[in-house]
């Protein structure tokens, strides 16, 4: 693999720019969907939850592009936005016809899932602002040329929204490595939103696409197979168990096939039980596997975000220079506190992600 060259801060405007749907999540506690008769209220988004991160957890500069409807629903979102600290100058604001019909903000309905229940996800998301963002309507060259970004982050639920957002993330990608920037891809296969897009064969056919453009890959062990269609040998039927020199096997392959890949990075969760997963993560740097530290039996309150949060952990460990090691142990601990909290966004500042590192328990700290 090639090394990673990310640009120094001062050359750059952002250290990291998402570009994805950020939706309502409804979140009924404990209880189900299905019987609730009240819900609380956060925003959420596969892509935007890194940039979200990025700035309140490591305290970097972050800007999110997205597309929100001209009313109260993406007026709240902007206000959700604008508590984490993320920038919206690019963000296309829509004008709403009174219905919904022309635009909308996505509502995912999410389930904690406690014990033997799983969790669950439950979208509302057809004729959203960001699933109607085609190619031509981000000024990317003000962004990237003008501006300047260090590090791109978007992935695989925003392009399998619809083909106008699958092509408008290879505008982006293109742009961004036209003017230096790394530009990270987190696989995120859903299987319910490529049901209607012609399910995996168009995934893979959408993701090695963009695959063509991505410095660090990143996925779980589903991810890979469903989206790149790299098998993992030696993992069970369910990929709940994956060895790490299957892993790094496939990755070769992977590298073989994108010569432009620098990192991958994989999570490694076995779900015993919705409150109990084992968790830790890998990554593949210039030819040499890194694992982070294994969280046996890690008491899980709310799943949601845990992905994203061992994303985000990841690019600052690379953003600060603090090499492979250093980035898959930020990821993996920041990931683990992520799902310690209610809601799709980290709550976790850098000081307690780095005591998570370390290993310091859990006593009360006063």
């Amino acid at each position: 693999m090639n090394e990673l060259i990310i640009k120094p801060a001062g050359e750059a405007k952002w250290d990291l720019v998402s570009f994805g749907e950020i939706m309502l999540r409804l979140d009924p506690g404990f209880g189900r969907v299905r019987n609730a008769r009240s819900f609380q209220v956060w925003e959420g988004g596969g892509e935007y939850n890194v940039a979200r991160a990025m700035r309140k957890c490591w305290q970097k500069r972050a800007a999110v592009v997205t597309a929100l409807p001209k009313n109260d629903l993406g007026w709240l979102v902007e206000d959700f936005i604008m508590q984490g600290g993320v920038d919206m100058s690019h963000c296309i604001w829509r004008d709403f016809d009174g219905l919904g019909k022309n635009t909308r903000v996505g509502l995912n309905f999410t389930e904690k899932g406690f014990g033997i229940r799983p969790a669950l996800g439950c979208a509302d998301r057809g004729n959203t602002a960001a699933s109607q963002i085609r190619p031509g309507e981000v000024n990317w060259e003000k962004l990237f040329g003008e501006e300047g970004v260090r590090w791109f982050h978007t992935g695989g639920i925003f392009a399998a929204l619809a083909a106008n957002t699958a092509e408008a993330v290879i505008e982006a990608v293109e742009a961004a490595k036209k003017y230096g920037t790394v530009v990270s891809y987190d696989l995120n296969y859903r299987a319910s939103l490529w049901k209607s897009q012609g399910g995996k064969e168009a995934a893979q056919r959408v993701n090695r696409n963009i695959a063509r453009y991505v410095d660090v890959m990143i996925g779980n062990e589903e991810d890979f197979t469903a989206c790149l269609g790299f098998e993992v040998e030696g993992a069970d039927e369910n990929l709940t168990k994956i060895e790490t020199e299957s892993f790094k096997k496939m990755i070769q392959t992977a590298v073989a096939t994108f010569p432009n890949f620098k990192v991958a990075a994989t999570t490694l969760r076995k779900a015993t039980t919705a409150t109990f997963n084992d968790w830790s993560a890998l990554v593949y740097y210039q030819g040499q596997l890194y694992q982070s530290m294994q969280r046996p039996n890690l008491e899980i309150y709310d799943r949601v975000g845990g992905g994203d949060g061992f994303a985000s952990g990841l690019i600052y460990g690379f953003l600060e220079g603090k090499g492979p090691q250093a980035a898959v142990e930020y990821g993996a601990a920041h990931g683990a506190l992520a799902m310690t909290t209610p809601g799709d966004t980290s709550m976790a500042r850098i000081e307690e992600v780095e005591a998570a590192m370390k290993g310091k328990g859990a006593r009360v700290i006063r």
